[in-house]
């Protein structure tokens, strides 16, 4: 909502300064997003005169002018068409900075000659006017004078967001009463008296049976003769400065009308109606609107409509017909002042994709009495520009029910808010915004809203409005209760997952990606997902109509993009839902990630090494470490998802449970979303991981044995499918509390073992606790380890 200074003094009588006037409309809910002062950045520029014009010698179109800046005489070189003696101007002088083409005036040489300003055009100030030359003055502008003064320019522009709830603040009027009831000024009374009119309208209104209920009040008035002429110099200021192109008189004066007290209007060129009555009714299937803004509109039945004998003509309540619009020969006119029902107002612009002024003020709710109160008040101002004669009013609907009483008691201002206000106090505040308060039974109040304030609904409205007025700086700052002697933790085990693994991932190289949590329905469908059950209704996108059952698909969207545009070795991980079903538990929480490039970047002394599945179920490792899962009880089941390549992927089971999956993306899926490189991945699902059952996950006191540690050797020879994995969980559990390291350093398959044999070494370090190992201790080691692997895994010790 914009506005300037002296269009708000127009119904507000205030000796507040500019920025009084903002901090009172902050303090009552009023943001303001900007205020632009002409007199701050167009202070500088001042009316001269150009006393001689000659050709530069230099130059054939430029000019060297002789100018009377207010008794100091300049020489300035200018390149206008229009500059010539004689002529009163607007200066720029040096030091100057002229905010439309962003330069600073400097004193400087132009083709050898001395050029001490600038000459400015319209648009050089960021003005409308004629710029095909230098700004032209009457003979009689006063030397010195500055410009912005002289030209009446020095109006501050408000732009204030204005909240979905405060349709009566659309309006300059609006703004004013908020302000006058927080005592910045006192508002000025608008006549809204009675206009009788000299003769009987010869247009009248017709409201369709079914349409009776979303139109509440229509009321309209026919004015005879009146000239269209261009609108007076100081509306069609105040329309430029908050953005609206004067067009007409006519015009001009409903949209003036509209921001000056958030009131619509519609007008006819009474001239082309056809017949003497206006239908208001339903629109036909398939009706076809030709609009004010040049396009045609197919109208269902469910939309309110406009129209004569001939067809509809006008969207009600959001923008009016080319048919029956005014033009520059309009001489008799038909005004429209009307209330419609603010959802169907809504529901037609959203299905006709329609954004007016008009339409955002209906579906926010309009003041009930305002077609019969502005009416004498609007005729008389169409009559003050536009001359003419005024017709009686015609009207038709039995007005809108706004009355109702909300039960108050002044006590619960205290009670929500914690600020003490008399009670005194806060009915004036309540009466200054237009309510009628009655007294109740036990020193209650029954509050009548005003006819403009659709949104207050109950108590604790009315103490927005008390409390919004008497200042939120009258809060009391009081800290919070501690119901605790020891300050209990801000986050739960729960909460605490995400951040510990944000932290272990990013630390391990990966960069963090937040993207939506729907996809297309085809990328879902690649990865276990894209059921009807879980698209979108009204997605944001076609390629955004699905919930996700995966994060992977983003991620690799989001690899490919960054592939384009050259960037390698991308390593990428969100933290995010996932979808499998439309219930509450079919939500879970993912950590997923994929890695593409070297994993390894290659140098004088090592070979690059590209990603591969290791990497993958490292990461997958870590983070089960990270929520408290030693990778001992981790069993691995292959191959994985069908999305990875069946040969180099896993799912990471904890017992019977699967936690999640790593592996290779799977070719096809790859070439799905055009990328042609390797990728790894893994995908973790947080919540099948149990929380650890002691709330005390601190780490356990080191213990280092003062004992040298022994370490061993076994090779063991085994079927070809059994895992690594399995033969590590074997040889630990022999001697579980002896082993302080494992691992596995060759791995062999040849005819030397047989067919369908693999033999797997492992190297193992001993740490005594109490005293050195004896030989015989060690042999009795070996031969546990050894008997273990046996039963586990029927593998025997390669001789």
């Amino acid at each position: 909502m914009k506005f300037t200074l002296n269009w708000l003094k127009d119904h507000l009588e205030t000796e507040c300064s500019l920025s009084e006037i903002c901090d009172g409309l902050v303090r009552l809910g009023h943001e303001v997003e900007e205020v632009v002062d002409p007199a701050q950045s167009l202070s500088d520029f001042r009316i001269v005169e150009i006393k001689e014009a000659q050709p530069h010698p230099e130059a054939d179109r430029l000019q060297l002018c002789v100018v009377d800046d207010n008794g100091s005489i300049l020489q300035i070189v200018c390149g206008a068409p229009n500059a010539r003696a004689g002529l009163k101007t607007v200066l720029a002088p040096i030091g100057t900075y002229v905010p439309a083409i962003d330069i600073i005036i400097k004193k400087g040489l132009i083709r050898g000659q001395e050029s001490n300003g600038m000459l400015c055009a319209f648009s050089e100030l960021g003005l409308d006017g004629d710029s095909d030359g230098i700004i032209e003055l009457p003979d009689d502008a006063p030397l010195g004078t500055s410009y912005i003064e002289y030209a009446d320019l020095n109006d501050p522009v408000i732009e204030i967001a204005i909240t979905p709830n405060r349709g009566d603040c659309l309006g300059v009027r609006g703004i004013a009463r908020d302000l006058s009831a927080a005592s910045i000024g006192r508002m000025k009374p608008l006549d809204t008296s009675e206009c009788k009119g000299e003769f009987d309208s010869p247009i009248h209104w017709a409201l369709s049976p079914d349409t009776v209920e979303i139109v509440p009040r229509v009321t309209g008035r026919y004015f005879q003769d009146v000239a269209n002429k261009s609108s007076p110099e100081w509306m069609a200021r105040r329309l430029i400065s908050i953005g609206q192109r004067p067009i007409s008189a006519l015009v001009d004066i409903t949209n003036y009308i509209m921001m000056d007290l958030g009131r619509p209007l519609h007008a006819f060129d009474a001239d082309k109606i056809s017949g003497d009555t206006l239908f208001i009714r339903r629109a036909n299937a398939g009706e076809k609107i030709l609009a004010l803004n040049e396009k045609e509109y197919e109208c269902t039945p469910d939309m309110l409509v406009i129209g004569d004998r001939d067809g509809a003509d006008d969207i009600a309540g959001i923008m009016g017909g080319e048919r029956t619009g005014i033009t520059d020969d309009t001489q008799n006119l038909f005004l429209e002042i009307a209330i419609f029902d603010p959802i169907s107002v809504a529901a037609t612009g959203r299905t006709l994709n329609i954004n007016s002024d008009a339409r955002y003020r209906f579906e926010r709710g309009l003041d009930g009495e305002s077609p019969d109160l502005l009416s004498g008040y609007i005729a008389r101002f169409v009559q003050s520009i536009c001359g003419g004669k005024i017709s009686r009013e015609v009207s038709v609907g039995a007005g809108v029910t706004w009355q109702r009483c909300v039960y108050f008691n002044p006590e619960l201002t205290q009670q929500l808010t914690g600020i003490e206000l008399a009670h005194p106090q806060q009915r004036q505040i309540l009466n200054e915004l237009g309510f009628i308060i009655e007294p109740g039974e036990d020193k209650t109040w029954n509050v009548t809203p005003p006819a403009w304030r659709n949104d207050i609904d109950g108590q604790a409205d009315l103490v927005e409005e008390i409390i919004r007025v008497a200042g939120y700086d009258k809060l009391p700052m009081v800290p919070l209760p501690r119901l605790s002697v020891i300050a209990q933790p801000a986050y739960s085990q729960e909460q605490l997952r995400p951040i510990h693994l944000r932290r272990m991932l990013a630390a391990a190289g990966l960069n963090e990606a937040v993207t939506f949590s729907f996809m297309a329905q085809s990328d879902a469908a690649l990865f276990g997902g894209g059921d009807d059950a879980l698209t979108l209704v009204n997605p944001i996108s076609s390629e955004l109509d699905c919930m996700r059952p995966s994060i992977l698909p983003n991620l690799l969207n989001a690899l490919s993009r960054n592939m384009n545009r050259g960037i390698k070795n991308v390593r990428l991980f969100e933290i995010g839902p996932v979808f499998h079903g439309t219930d509450e538990a079919s939500q879970t929480l993912s950590c997923a990630g994929v890695l593409n490039g070297d994993y390894q970047i290659g140098d004088w002394q090592d070979k690059a090494r590209c990603v591969d599945v290791f990497d993958a179920k490292k990461i997958m490792e870590k983070i089960c470490e990270t929520l408290g899962v030693s990778s001992q009880s981790i069993q691995l089941n292959t191959p994985g998802p069908a999305w990875f390549h069946p040969g180099q992927s896993a799912n990471m089971m904890l017992g019977k449970t699967a936690i999640g999956s790593f592996g290779m993306i799977h070719p096809e899926i790859l070439a799905a979303f055009d990328i042609k490189v390797p990728v790894a991945a893994f995908d973790c699902n947080i919540n099948a991981i149990p929380l650890p059952r002691h709330k005390n996950v601190a780490r356990p006191l080191l213990k280092l044995s003062t004992f040298q540690p022994v370490e061993r050797d076994f090779a063991f020879v085994l079927d070809e499918e059994v895992s690594a994995a399995k033969l590590l969980r074997a040889v630990r559990a022999a001697a579980k509390d002896k082993i302080s390291d494992i691992g596995i350093f060759d791995v062999y398959e040849g005819a030397e073992i047989g067919d369908g044999k693999k033999s797997i070494a492992v190297k193992i370090q001993l740490t005594p606790d109490e005293a050195t190992f004896t030989e015989a201790e060690l042999q009795q080691i070996s031969a546990d380890i050894i008997a273990s692997v046996e039963k586990q895994c029927a593998g025997k010790l390669r001789g």
